[in-house]
């Protein structure tokens, strides 16, 4: 058996403009945000996509905590709807002894609002999908 050589050339295309990444935080979303840290009962919040994150809190001293019970609370609903066949989430609120959390996604940015038990979730919801 004779093997043949089989040549093969590569076109390679440059590219001579730039890539550039916008960074995709609506305004209005940040803008709401700051309305809502000022309602009653509301703690801070936590704004991230996949290039920034942005964090807001009354008590710098535990956004550690903050960031990963958002974290988890996003992943987990995603988990669970896909468990259980729930199609897409729309939000989600986890709620302890105190303080409650509302996480929920807005395009590509994911938010979690923290909060007292008593404030308004209702409200927040309202206002983070007004235009």
């Amino acid at each position: 058996m004779v093997k043949k050589k089989r040549g093969f050339q590569e076109e390679v295309t440059a590219v001579t403009e730039p890539v550039t990444i916008e960074e995709e935080t609506p305004i209005n979303i940040r803008t709401n945000l700051d309305e809502i840290k000022s309602y009653d009962g509301v703690i801070g919040y936590i704004l991230r996509n996949s290039t920034s994150a942005a964090i807001d809190l009354k008590d710098p001293t535990k956004i550690i905590d903050y960031a990963v019970l958002s974290s988890s609370a996003l992943d987990a609903s995603g988990e669970l709807a896909e468990l259980f066949n729930l199609g897409d989430i729309r939000h989600i609120v986890v709620e302890g002894e105190e303080v409650k959390v509302l996480s929920l996604t807005v395009d590509e940015n994911k938010i979690s609002v923290f909060m007292e038990k008593s404030a308004d979730c209702e409200k927040i919801l309202r206002k983070l999908h007004s235009p």
